[in-house]
């Protein structure tokens, strides 16, 4: 199938330009003012690579109530996403050949775009044993290791695992949490929780796990990549030993960066780390455009309603995200002159692609056509209904914003249309 995407306005080389794309065969194959095939006339409409997750939730096998990689990744593709991660909580846990096999095969049968599932890091990723998952015979089947949900309680077993992932080239990707400074808590300590009279997590809680990990992924030469920070104390660790020569890589969320503690209205607004305070909500955003915080990950996380509905204290931790991410970083941070256009559309996908040496989606001739057509003019009400997740646990219900994903591209099919 050979088609032209014409006078869209396209993130060429860090630079927007109003050009066509001709695409055949699933390749990008021309980029200027020549046609061929079927036109598709954007009129100006923004044209992007298409955005990688490096953090997201599907929950199959084992909690296909919640989600699917059938439904996960619809929703990853209403969201402009071609690429995710997926995440080990599952039942069986990704530890053995033998189950990531099954999940590698339920993957090439029911997903229309490209995930990578994480194993874990012990056997139970539960992080508190000391029995590590099969990491040699799990290797070509993962991108990587991540105990995600549970921070990884000794040190010992943390640092046989950053052993291990050195030699075989994979990162450890670190939920950081000491969960003996947790404490039940269910929001962050600060105003909200002291109002409210609610248990609180302080945020040192994962900078102490971040710290630990730091200086051992320095120690090892292992790849660290910190999930969703919440800390300004983590962001300068980090950065700490990075300047030492770790290799160390951090992310940070949509919702960390768009909401604060006070936002919080219901168990839609309860995740893990749970949402900052609004300083540091702004430190995270200006360590974002600093380049301290490496990229954005949605830590796209489906529950069912009926488990959302038993209230703050009681509900799990978890929103889902891949489907407004673009839509809710565009309106609050780039129409609001807090971050550049290019910076938002580097964070979600270049920068991603880089960190885990994965080809790039850059829009280049010769490079798959992964895009995303986005027509950032078009204003619209985020409801309920506009989900293709099976979770609808948003804290943005109800929430207008700018930049309507039109089309999704993943290697020159057409995988989402409005």
């Amino acid at each position: 199938m050979k088609y032209t995407l014409k006078e869209g306005n396209v993130y060429l080389n860090g630079k927007f330009v109003k050009t066509n794309i001709v695409i055949s065969d699933g390749k990008i194959i021309k980029i200027g003012n020549e046609v061929d095939g079927k036109i598709y006339e954007l009129n100006g409409k923004l044209v992007s690579p298409s955005f990688i997750d490096p953090h997201v939730h599907m929950r199959e096998p084992g909690y296909e109530e919640k989600e699917t990689i059938s439904t996960g990744s619809k929703a990853a593709a209403h969201g402009g996403y071609t690429t995710c991660f997926l995440m080990p909580n599952l039942k069986p846990t990704p530890s053995s050949k033998k189950v990531l096999i099954d999940i590698n095969n339920r993957i090439e049968k029911d997903s229309n775009i490209e995930l990578f599932q994480i194993g874990s890091i012990t056997k139970d990723q539960s992080g508190l044993g000391d029995e590590l998952s099969d990491m040699e015979a799990i290797a070509p089947y993962v991108i990587g290791y991540s105990d995600d949900g549970n921070g990884v309680l000794k040190a010992s077993t943390m640092y046989e695992a950053m052993i291990k992932a050195k030699k075989l080239n994979k990162p450890i990707i670190s939920h950081s949490e000491d969960k003996s400074l947790v404490k039940g808590g269910v929001v962050v300590k600060g105003e909200y929780g002291l109002a409210h009279n609610l248990p609180m997590i302080d945020p040192v809680s994962e900078a102490v796990e971040v710290s630990r990990n730091a200086l051992l992924a320095f120690k090892t030469g292992c790849h660290l990549h910190l999930c969703h920070i919440s800390s300004p104390d983590s962001v300068e660790i980090a950065r700490f030993y990075r300047n030492k020569g770790a290799s160390i890589t951090l992310e940070v969320t949509p919702h960390q960066l768009t909401l604060t503690d006070l936002d919080i209205k219901n168990a839609n607004f309860k995740m893990n780390p749970p949402l900052s305070t609004k300083e540091t909500s702004e430190f995270l955003l200006e360590a974002l455009k600093k380049g301290d915080i490496s990229c954005i990950a949605t830590d796209h996380a489906p529950h069912t309603k009926e488990e959302k509905e038993r209230g703050i204290e009681k509900a799990p931790f978890g929103i889902i995200g891949v489907e407004t991410s673009f839509a809710v970083l565009y309106t609050d941070l780039v129409l609001t002159n807090k971050l550049s256009l290019e910076m938002l559309l580097d964070n979600l996908s270049y920068n991603v692609s880089k960190i885990f040496d994965l080809p790039t989606n850059e829009i280049i001739v010769g490079n798959n056509a992964n895009l995303v057509i986005i027509d950032l003019d078009k204003e619209y009400e985020i409801t309920e209904e506009f989900f293709m997740s099976k979770g609808k646990n948003s804290p943005y219900i109800g929430k207008k914003v700018n930049g309507f994903i039109e089309k999704t591209i993943y290697k020159g099919e057409f995988i989402y249309e409005a």
